[in-house]
């Protein structure tokens, strides 16, 4: 073939395609012929091997040069390497493998057999709300493949048998199972529906794609309470042994009470919402007891449904998850849903956000349903809880933070008519910035309402529109002074500065440092920073704080200054006043609490730059990982990558990476310099100073714990706010028991590596997940 031209090679390659279509062809009419019975012992196949011709014609080909067939397309070229493969060909075979499974959706059921597939599919359906898609869970079942495909156009269609010839005594399939996997199915659908209309992360959080099958979408919700009941009755009436009847009728009103309670929640009723839930739980230890009444029946579930599905992905393995993994997770999402409804109660925006925060803080985290059905109950249209207006909110916020009693936020004021009017332009400029404010502020809800990874992610982008909301409320504050007649404060110095209010942009501010906490403690909560940065992010959580705590000071002094004025206030002002007043007490013990607790943790301990109470450890290789071991490490790249989401912040100023190094270590002295302290008096001093700090945050938690839930705005998710702070006690204290014990050990004469172990807590056995504290203790033979 050496005088061949490429076009010559073009129409062989082309006569070889042609060849090898009629020979698949003919194969494949062969292959019908015997699919359908016909007589084939005559009939002569031609297959011809064309692998040798082939290379022989592609070995003309210069290296790079291609031949292109205008039939043969990226289509087909991309579908041609999936071909054979395995892992991306749903049709390939293996050795003596067939095309379907050879199982009888038809069969008899033992009641035993019912009751494992009732539990092998609940299992499937668990692993739907864990996130996995439906193609490897609960669309791998024979039986509900049968229920959805072909698609149903009314209840009737919805069986087992579309011939319509059930066969006599199978009522245990054609009555009770079937009945479980229609409410199932049914489920499924308003889980999928509630989920949808909320924010969630696809692939992430949760797998939407049906596959283009439809989950009884016109099937009425009576017609299959029904048919549960049917079931019930049926099974009631047959003798089979006693445990097992009880196993199927548990399954069947759990399934009856969890279709109600989703149900419920897509209509959002609030009548018996969480009642509901409630009473799914109370079948959960019935449901456990009854498991070993079960037989499994692995034959009735199978990956190869996913060759009928509508799907662009290759094949995946089936997810089976353990009966008792699908148990808690099923029992811990109604227990949450169950008390997601208590949100309903509060009333104030701070409640509100609180009980957000606490309760998406929660571990286990709840699942992804919670999540977007709390979203749902905070916002839904166009109301907050149902009934609470945005504008409303943020007013009720305002009034809680900056301005209580407070002519800006007068309902009054929309009643003037009049342009010129002052308090006409008062109404104008607020509802201007609460459609500013509005979204920023939903968001932030949203956010916290994600999975922990994701909403960190969020409050990243979130902080600089925070920034942005910041700036122009400090525009909009001056120009409203025109009509408010505000009198500055004088800071008592000669020169005598002015000192404005400056009420929206405080507020902004605010929640701009309360977001940047959030960032930086889901740090630690997420373990993204390595143990020679903790010592550093402490350190900027207590510059955080500190911030904080010095801009609700301010917020306070003018606070007290309107109290100066109590005598021209109505009773409904005063008590806005005595309630912004105890919300700016209650933020700055906790803001206080935070900054002593980072300042015991970030305290540098030790002689040397860049060394930290965490560094410490590292420098006597007490830790298992040690930045002087890490070749492409660079301090300097790590903190910019640290302070990125806060880069483009005007204020709190950030840091640079030599302010940082500054601040968080004790430059080395002679005996001289310090006093004649020495090294190790030095650094005892130092732990001293860290130790006290540390006494100051447990204090000052401590005095958290006592406060009521209403004062501290935690009233309708009081137990599982009490429960996090007593953690942050705890933590308070094995953070003195850690720094006491690094003091012992550094009165031995020997090197420090050698007399103290360092055991670093992983991620899920913290005291609390914020407050990353080591555990420390001296080698026996040092003792």
């Amino acid at each position: 073939m050496e005088g061949d031209t490429p076009n010559s090679l073009a129409r062989d390659i082309v006569q070889l395609h042609v060849a090898a279509d009629q020979d698949a062809q003919d194969t494949e009419s062969h292959e019908k012929a015997i699919s359908d019975g016909q007589k084939t012992a005559n009939r002569k196949t031609n297959l011809k091997d064309i692998s040798i011709d082939f290379r022989i014609a592609a070995s003309a080909l210069e290296t790079g040069q291609l031949v292109k067939d205008p039939y043969f397309t990226l289509f087909e070229a991309v579908g041609a390497l999936e071909i054979m493969d395995p892992k991306m060909d749903s049709g390939f075979l293996s050795a003596g493998e067939s095309l379907e499974d050879e199982f009888k959706v038809m069969r008899d059921l033992l009641p035993e057999e019912v009751v494992g597939l009732m539990d092998q599919m609940l299992c499937h359906e668990m692993a739907w709300h864990m996130g996995h898609p439906l193609s490897t869970s609960l669309f791998t079942s024979y039986h509900i493949d049968r229920l959805l495909w072909p698609e149903p156009k009314q209840l009737e269609d919805v069986r087992f048998d579309r011939s319509g010839k059930a066969e006599t005594g199978n009522g245990m399939l054609n009555i009770v199972l079937q009945a479980y996997c229609i409410g199932l199915i049914k489920c499924c659908n308003f889980v999928h529906r509630r989920i949808g209309t909320e924010h969630y992360y696809e692939e992430e959080d949760f797998v939407s794609n049906l596959y283009n099958r439809t989950l009884l979408d016109t099937v009425e919700t009576i017609d299959i309470y029904k048919l549960l009941d049917g079931a019930m009755s049926y099974t009631q009436q047959r003798s089979m042994d006693q445990d097992t009847k009880q196993a199927i009728m548990t399954r069947l009103a759990l399934r009856q009470r969890l279709l109600s309670a989703v149900e419920s929640d897509l209509k959002l009723d609030q009548g018996t919402h969480a009642q509901r839930w409630k009473y799914c739980l109370e079948l959960m230890d019935e449901l456990y007891e009854s498991h070993r009444a079960g037989i499994t029946v692995h034959e009735a579930f199978s990956t190869k449904i996913q060759r009928t599905l509508a799907s662009s992905v290759p094949p995946r393995p089936m997810v089976e998850i353990s009966f008792i993994d699908a148990y808690v997770f099923l029992k811990g999402m109604c227990r949450d849903a169950s008390e997601v409804y208590n949100v309903l109660g509060c009333r104030e925006s701070s409640s509100i956000l609180n009980f957000t925060y606490v309760f998406q803080s929660r571990k286990p985290e709840p699942s992804v349903y919670v999540r977007c059905l709390l979203q749902s109950l905070i916002f839904h249209d166009m109301k907050v809880l149902g009934n609470i207006t945005i504008t409303k909110l943020i007013f009720d916020d305002l009034e809680e933070l900056v301005l209580p009693a407070d002519i800006l936020l007068d309902p009054a004021n929309g009643n003037v008519e009049a342009p010129h009017a002052p308090r006409f332009q008062m109404a104008k400029e607020m509802r201007g910035f609460v459609l500013r404010v509005g979204d920023p502020f939903l968001d932030m809800l949203r956010a916290i309402c994600m999975n922990r990874s994701r909403m960190r992610r969020m409050l990243c982008h979130l902080v600089l529109d925070w920034e942005s909301v910041q700036l122009q409320a400090e525009n909009l504050d001056v120009e409203l002074r025109k009509y408010t007649s505000e009198q500055p404060l004088t800071d008592g110095e000669p020169t005598g500065t002015e000192i404005w209010s400056f009420p929206l942009s405080s507020w902004a501010y605010y929640y701009k440092l309360r977001q940047m906490e959030w960032i930086v403690q889901l740090g630690f909560e997420l373990n993204i920073y390595q143990n020679d940065e903790l010592s550093g992010m402490y350190w900027y959580l207590s510059q955080v704080a500190g911030a904080r705590s010095q801009h609700l000071e301010r917020m306070q002094t003018f606070a007290n200054r309107r109290l100066g004025r109590s005598k021209q206030f109505s009773g409904s002002q005063m008590r806005s006043l005595r309630r912004c007043l105890s919300f700016l007490d209650v933020a700055l013990l906790e803001t206080s609490a935070t900054q002593w607790f980072a300042i015991s943790l970030s305290k540098p301990a030790l002689l040397t730059p860049r060394r930290q109470l965490y560094a410490v450890l590292s420098h006597f290789s007490l830790l298992a990982r040690r930045p002087e071991l890490m070749p492409y490490n660079s301090f300097e790249l790590r903190h910019a990558l640290r302070m990125k989401p806060f880069m483009q912040l005007s204020i709190p100023e950030l840091p640079s990476y030599d302010e940082l190094v500054a601040a968080t270590s004790v430059p080395l002295h002679s005996e001289t310099d310090n006093g004649g302290l020495g090294i190790e008096g030095e650094v005892l001093s130092t732990l001293g100073i860290s130790d006290e700090a540390a006494k100051m945050a447990r204090k000052e938690w401590e005095a958290i714990s006592k406060l009521d839930t209403e004062t501290a705005r935690y009233k309708h998710c009081g137990e599982w706010w009490m429960a996090s702070v007593k953690n942050i006690i705890r933590a308070c204290i094995a953070c003195s028991i850690a720094i006491a014990t690094a003091k012992k050990g550094f009165q031995h004469v020997e090197p420090l590596g050698d007399v103290l172990t360092v055991e670093m807590p992983e991620a899920g056995k913290l005291y609390h997940d914020f407050w990353v504290v080591p555990k420390l203790s001296i080698r026996k033979q040092q003792q």
